[in-house]
Order: C-alpha cells, then structure tokens, then sequence
C-alpha cells in the first residue's frame, strides 16, 4: 500500500474510532444518549425481552466502547472490522422494526432518531472501504503457490 494510502486508511480507522468510542461512552451515563431509547427498544425487541433493558444497554455501551478503542489502537483490525459491520448493520434494524419512531407521521420524513440511523450508512461505507483495504494489504501478504510451482519445489529439494 502506498504512504498516502496508509496515512488515508490509517484516518479512517482512527476517526470511526472514535465516534464508536464517543457514542459507547455516553450510553454509560443516563440518559445521556439521544437514542438510548431507540437503542433499548430496539434490543428488547431482537432479544424476545430476555435481556432486561439496562443490561442490553451496557453491552451495547460496552461493545462500541472496545469497537472504538480497538480500531484506534489497530488491535486485530480483521475480526474487529467484522464486529463493527456486523454492528453497525443491526443499527439499522428499527427501520424495520419501529419504523414509527423512525419515520414519525410522515411516510419518508425521517425523525431525529431517523436521521441518526441513516448517517450509519456513512460509517458502514467506511468499514467496508477499511475491509477492502485490509484484504488487500492481506493478500499481498500471503504467498500464492500453486500446485505445479510447489511440486517443483519438492523435487528441487529432493536433488539436494
């Protein structure tokens, strides 16, 4: 990867960071959240109501938390990049699943809590231009062999 673009990804990552480590902050304190309801009806509805409110909303604060500070300090970028999208992804849920709390009255005029569902499209496009950086960088890693190369090797190292 060239300079520029590792400075790029390196931004990247570290800016999303901390938004992730910013919104997982906030949802540690009370009503501190502009979409700590959304965020605790929205749980009580993908767990059934087996997890009780205010413990679904500290393992979201959690998880963003450590999302956030894992991606600025670059810790396994791979299965963190993956937990993010998988994350952010499930942001998008009330759309389906409260869709008036996100839509309100009108059919296509977003609500507050509307409008902070859809910026997550921003930091999906993101983590998936990180993702495709990372397979990349991945990929020039690895060696590529193929079969008849690895023979031919095999039988080089048998001469000797």
């Amino acid at each position: 990867m060239k300079r520029l673009e590792k400075i790029k990804t390196k931004i990247l990552r570290i800016s999303i960071g901390v938004v992730y480590l910013i919104f997982g902050f906030i949802k540690f304190i009370p009503n501190m959240s502009p979409a700590e309801d959304l965020a605790t009806n929205t749980i009580n509805l993908l767990t059934l109501g087996i997890l009780p409110s205010n413990l679904g909303l500290l393992t979201l604060a959690v998880g963003e938390t450590l999302i956030g500070l894992f991606l600025i300090l670059n810790w396994k970028p791979k299965i963190v990049i993956y937990v993010a999208i998988t994350h952010i992804i499930f942001t998008f849920s009330p759309l389906f699943l409260l869709p008036e709390e996100i839509f309100g009255k009108g059919e296509l005029i977003f609500t507050l809590a509307g409008q902070y569902i859809f910026k997550n499209i921003i930091i999906l496009s993101a983590l998936l231009s990180l993702k495709i950086d990372l397979d990349i960088k991945l990929k020039k890693n690895t060696i590529d062999i193929s079969p008849d190369k690895l023979i031919s090797i095999q039988n080089q190292q048998k001469q000797f």
